[in-house]
């Protein structure tokens, strides 16, 4: 299987052409390849797919092989790939997923791509379609007991669950000891991504980021707009101008159009390496 190793700050997935290839066990294909001993390393897998509604389709897996709806770093490496590598000639696409259709627009420098801006769609803050178990309709800045300590939540879906935590100091946190409490809670029915954040400024947060399926991740686009969602909700920043989100690989800046309810991220997507592994063992 031919592949492509890519990178949106940090945050890795190993990419594969399926206009070329064919991936036929790919929540076993993404366990292999994601291991950084014995495997390529990364935080899963991403199929690049031929689609009859857009210009391309976006089919994840994370490492622990289990799908993902969304992944905000990887669609923009996505559109960084059919540009590059000449499948969409395109400053302008449209890229399906399992949460809609994604729509990018690519800045380009000297024929590659370097910053892409995603229109990320709504923010979905009604509990249950989050799916959150809640006694309000919403939950903001709502109290959550996680291994014996109240925490206080605000969830945020960008077509994966969020739960967002704020606290003083980020840096010295054992995201590793409370991160898969907090993933596997009882009230996040299809588990939760949870993201502590460290507010700097009226217009800059800090977070670190605990993926449900992948643990802690240098990045997290979806992440980074539920916190800059949760954050003008909760009235930590300015709402009427983009927020940085500071993650442990690199800044995104997002930014809420309150008027169109629509959330747009824009960042860097690069590409670390091509190369061949063989799967036949897998399939």
């Amino acid at each position: 299987m031919k592949f492509t190793k890519m990178q949106g700050i940090g945050n890795d997935y190993v990419y594969v052409n399926c206009f070329e290839e064919t991936v036929k066990n790919p929540a076993a294909v993404a366990r292999y390849v994601s291991d950084r001993h014995f495997g390529i390393g990364s935080d899963g897998l991403i199929l690049i797919k031929p689609s009859d509604i857009a210009d391309c389709e976006m089919d994840m897996y994370n490492l622990d092989g289990s799908q993902g709806a969304m992944c905000g770093n990887g669609i923009r490496c996505v559109a960084k790939y059919v540009y590059d590598y000449g499948i969409v000639k395109k400053e302008n696409i449209s890229v399906s997923t399992k949460s809609g259709i994604k729509y990018l627009d690519l800045t380009v420098r000297d024929g590659k791509v370097a910053l892409v801006r995603v229109n990320m769609g709504s923010p979905v803050l009604t509990a249950s379609q989050i799916p959150v178990v809640s006694s309000t309709e919403e939950m903001i800045n709502a109290p959550l007991k996680v291994n014996g300590e109240t925490y206080y939540i605000t969830a945020v879906s960008m077509g994966n669950p969020h739960a967002i935590v704020y606290m003083a100091d980020v840096d010295h946190l054992d995201i590793g000891e409370i991160g898969p409490y907090f993933e596997n809670h009882m009230a996040f029915p299809d588990r939760v991504n949870t993201e502590f954040v460290e507010v700097l400024d009226d217009h800059t947060l800090k977070m670190r980021v605990w993926e449900r399926g992948s643990g802690e991740t240098l990045a997290c686009g979806t992440g980074a707009c539920a916190v800059a969602v949760a954050s003008i909700l909760n009235g930590h920043v300015d709402g009427e101008k983009p927020v940085t989100v500071k993650l442990l690989g690199g800044d995104l800046e997002i930014f809420w159009d309150r008027q169109e309810n629509l959330v747009y991220m824009t960042g860097p997507a690069a590409t670390v390496f091509d190369g061949e592994i063989d799967i036949s063992f897998l399939e």
